[in-house]
């Protein structure tokens, strides 16, 4: 061990504590965390299954596309300053994090803002862009209406909560998110089942548990454990904006493909579906429901790279290598066990799990259960590359991060997605995934193989 690790030691945890144990510190809550935000989505998508139908389940999937957008600049923001602070404090330089935090605070609710006014006054041309047919699109500008309210504080809060994290407080950023959630699930029966609001009931408590959660979140700052966070820390300083965005720039672009692939995805499904004889509204439908089902699995992937962020950064920028690598295997042997479970659930029971979102006819159970074994068949390797996406995050290693985060997405599926169902229809649309799936699974570990090589020659050279 370096003499910086050797430092290190007698003071921060992150740097001599057993890695597994620090993982299940920090990356349960996460996990834990992305969850409940998962849930938000989830519970609305199943109440509306079955107080709408499956107009509705259309309706969400369609405006699921501004809530990616939104998460991918809180990814941007709240990775970004993450990783700064916590490689700032890995090396020593307290006054150069402060600076940091401060500036990421104050550009998470900017961007929040921003994103609110975007969204609100041009919804009708945005859920239009995101694939509304004509019957969807009723209820998809009832919903997004009032959940549009709610993009502040969601940015806020899923930002912030990298930040909690950092400052070693992952149990506070998963009551943050856990409070809301199941404030959600309870005003969810209350407003559809009870008062019978329709599809602007669920969106309401969406709202509603997303305030409580940013209420909770914001709070946190004032007892900052770090240091005490204070008004003159606050400002946008261009130098650190840079530096955010450039440590959160692959967070923030596979957010943003990841929202691209939302928009093609259901134009390609009601164009395709509409020559089928499943029609346009079924593809839809499904298609909202496998991402909601989808988003689980990310909660679980994602979680776990967010939760190992601050350890990577802190021994990264404490020159312990050893424990760099260390971090990424056994997180990327946990994100695999997760991603196999979730293939045998897919495979063996899909007509039993979109059950649960709604009733429908047997076209759309047949059309279920056809989109989760084949556009699913890889999932098996799906948590691979956001722990690596990660991985390189947290060591401040930006273009192999960028690389990655374009890869599954945009370098891979949005092209297959275009291509394929020209010659092969829906079928085409369909094996689309799991080709992406493989070769993002092969091209992470090939990226991660190199970057280990330089981290053992650097090891050697510190002896």
């Amino acid at each position: 061990m370096n003499k910086d690790a050797s430092i290190t030691k007698q003071g921060n945890p992150l740097g001599y504590a057993p890695i597994a144990g620090l993982i299940g510190k920090f990356a349960i809550p996460s996990i834990i965390s992305m969850l409940v935000n998962a849930a938000y989505n989830i519970t609305d998508q199943i109440f509306i299954g079955h107080v709408v139908g499956i107009l509705g389940n259309a309706a969400t999937n369609v405006a699921f596309p501004v809530v990616t957008f939104t998460t991918a600049f809180a990814q941007l923001s709240g990775i970004g300053t993450a990783a700064n602070f916590n490689i700032n404090l890995g090396a020593k330089r307290e006054e150069e994090a402060k600076r940091f935090l401060g500036t990421g605070l104050t550009l998470m609710s900017i961007l929040g803002l921003f994103i609110f006014c975007v969204i609100f006054f041009f919804k009708t041309p945005v859920l239009l862009l995101c694939g509304a047919t004509e019957t969807v699109l009723p209820y998809a500008r009832l919903y997004l209406g009032v959940t549009a309210f709610g993009l502040p504080f969601l940015l806020f809060t899923s930002a912030g909560s990298n930040l909690i994290r950092a400052d070693g407080s992952p149990t506070y950023s998963m009551i943050c998110m856990v409070t809301g959630a199941v404030l959600n699930v309870g005003l969810d029966w209350l407003f559809l089942f009870v008062l019978d609001w329709g599809i602007q009931g669920a969106a309401a408590a969406t709202v509603i548990g997303q305030v409580v959660s940013f209420a909770l979140c914001f709070g946190y700052f004032f007892r900052f454990k770090t240091f005490q966070v204070r008004r003159e820390m606050l400002g946008l300083r261009l130098y650190y904006v840079v530096r955010i965005a450039k440590l959160g720039t692959s967070n923030f672009i596979n957010h943003t493909i990841m929202m691209l692939v939302n928009i093609v995805m259901n134009n390609t499904l009601a164009r395709y579906g509409a020559m089928s004889i499943y029609g346009s509204d079924i593809p839809l439908a499904v298609s909202g429901v496998v991402a909601k089902l989808n988003s689980i699995l990310a909660a679980f992937s994602v979680g776990l790279a967010q939760g190992c962020q601050p350890i990577l950064g802190f021994n990264m920028g404490a020159g312990n290598y050893s424990r760099v690598k260390e971090t990424y295997k056994k997180a990327v042997s946990s994100a695999l066990i997760i991603s196999i479970l979730v293939f045998a659930a897919f495979q063996l029971f899909p007509r039993q799990i979109t059950g649960i979102f709604g009733t429908g006819n047997e076209l759309y159970f047949q059309f279920a259960e056809r989109y989760l074994r084949i556009f699913m068949m890889m999932v098996c390797v799906y948590g691979v590359q956001p722990v690596s996406v990660n991985y390189f995050t947290g060591i401040g290693n930006t273009q192999q991060g960028i690389l990655l985060s374009l890869s599954r997405q945009g370098l891979f599926l949005i092209p297959l997605m275009l291509i394929l169902p020209d010659f092969f229809g829906l079928d085409g649309f369909l094996y689309a995934g799991p080709i992406a799936d493989f070769m993002a699974f092969a091209l992470s570990l090939t990226l991660v193989g190199f970057n280990f090589r330089k981290l053992t020659a650097a090891e050697k050279q510190n002896r």
